[in-house]
């Protein structure tokens, strides 16, 4: 990726209110995880082991050829840029035999292309690589599908019934890393565990121990679970806290939240201060109403204010981020990753007749607009607006034996931005020094 994703915001545990979140440790025997009891409701939090009772050991010698020779195959399943300019997804499959691999890609992409159905992945699809690791499990399925009461030996050790809660859906995180660790980058894993049950959690703020930011688990055959992670990813990419609230936790007890989507300051303050989602006040909501302050954010009932009425970052029963919300995953898209990148090395100088070309990520355009200018020496040569292709001495670079600088920018115009400072993370540049 171009930069580290930023650390998840530490949250109070379901059910005690003010508590202070331990950051998550690799040694430590358990984590903070979000997870959404009913498929359509809002999400809770608790704490959960790292690890699994259920994760078959690293060596086992019943394996057989062709399980040693798949297990940690890496499949790309989209390559659209070079990982230093691209937010890396990982996917490993969980529950699935040497003779279910097929199942398991099918399955991966399967999931991905339901992610990517939701703005604003849709329209910034270019921008990430995806790769899937194969995982061979002894056995098929989940432990806890259908009840409690089964078990199965799985090589990450998925599991329902985790904490006692039937649809939260636990893996073991050392295991996941020894496959996640294979891929060529990794900004964020999913886990897709072979079961049709509805479940799924949300791992976050792992980057310190596990070099990636966070960990998302579903269940590969049941469609409500894709939403969890859609959710899970917009708390590492867009830094977006979660809009339910807990009954009982009462009056929101901080200073105004550092997260772009939850804020104590009223409609009226926020447009006097021009802060937060100002922009956006009394704007049609693609969730559903105008755009506002709804009070009960952050787990608390009061004095904390989400933008709109529902969103994704609210309940599992829409599949829509708020305009604010949309914005801010914009602002982590380009974070993590370069719309622009250039195919010509710009560490070695060139001449006036050498090629100089990029390539642009391939974006949807429905929310995405690039605008691509070249200039020679901070002057724009107008004529080459929208070439990915060009020749120095034809946007105006002199003959006289003087060192010349020639940049190609990108900037994303699109309208679902209006921070200035988000405008000025969709732009990125590539510059050549030009000597003969």
């Amino acid at each position: 990726m171009a930069t580290a994703l930023a650390l998840s915001v530490a949250v109070p545990a379901a059910g005690v209110a003010g508590a202070a979140d331990a950051p998550t440790s690799r040694t430590g025997a358990h984590v903070d995880v979000e997870y959404f009891p009913e498929p359509d409701g809002e999400g809770a939090r608790t704490s959960v082991p790292a690890h699994s009772p259920h994760a078959q050991p690293a060596a086992n010698a019943r394996q057989h050829t062709a399980t040693a020779s798949e297990d940690g195959e890496v499949v790309p399943l989209a390559e659209t840029g070079p990982t230093a300019g691209r937010l890396d997804v990982t996917i490993i499959g969980d529950g699935y035999t040497a003779a279910e691999q097929d199942d398991f890609l099918q399955d991966a992409r399967t999931k991905w292309a339901e992610v990517t159905e939701i703005d604003p992945y849709r329209s910034y699809e270019g921008l990430f690589n995806v790769w899937a690791v194969k995982a061979v499990s002894q056995e098929s399925g989940v432990t806890g599908d259908p009840d409690e009461g089964v078990t199965r030996n799985t090589a990450l050790g998925s599991y329902f019934w985790c904490s006692a809660t039937e649809r939260l859906i636990c893996v073991d995180l050392d295991k996941t890393k020894s496959y996640a660790d294979k891929a060529p980058a990794t900004d964020l894993v999913i886990v897709i565990s072979n079961s049709a049950k509805y479940g799924g959690a949300g791992y976050s703020g792992l980057a310190a121990d596990y070099g990636y930011d966070g960990v998302s688990t579903l269940s590969s055959d049941n469609d409500r679970s894709t939403l969890i992670a859609a959710h899970e990813m917009a708390h590492s990419i867009g830094l977006l806290a979660d809009e339910y609230q807990y009954a009982g936790y009462g009056d929101y007890p901080y200073s105004e939240p550092a997260q772009p989507n939850v804020s104590t300051l009223t409609a009226d303050r926020m447009a006097a201060q021009r802060t937060k989602w100002a922009p956006w006040l009394g704007e049609a909501d693609p969730s559903g109403g105008v755009v506002g302050t709804f009070e009960g954010a952050d787990y608390y009932e009061y004095g904390v204010y989400r933008p709109t009425e529902n969103s994704l970052m609210r309940a599992l029963n829409t599949d829509r981020f708020n305009l604010p919300g949309r914005e801010a995953m914009i602002a982590g898209f380009y974070r993590s990753a370069d719309a622009l990148t250039p195919l010509v090395d710009t560490s070695v100088s060139v001449s006036r007749r050498t090629r100089l070309s990029v390539g642009l990520a391939d974006l949807d355009t429905g929310l995405s607009s690039l605008q691509l200018r070249w200039y020679v020496d901070g002057r724009e040569a107008r004529q080459a607006r929208g070439e990915t292709s060009v020749l120095p001495a034809r946007l105006g670079v002199p003959a006289d034996r003087r060192t010349h600088r020639v940049t190609a920018t990108v900037v994303d115009t699109t309208s679902a931005v209006r921070s200035p400072a988000v405008r000025d993370l969709t732009s990125n540049s590539a510059t050549w020094t030009v000597t003969r």
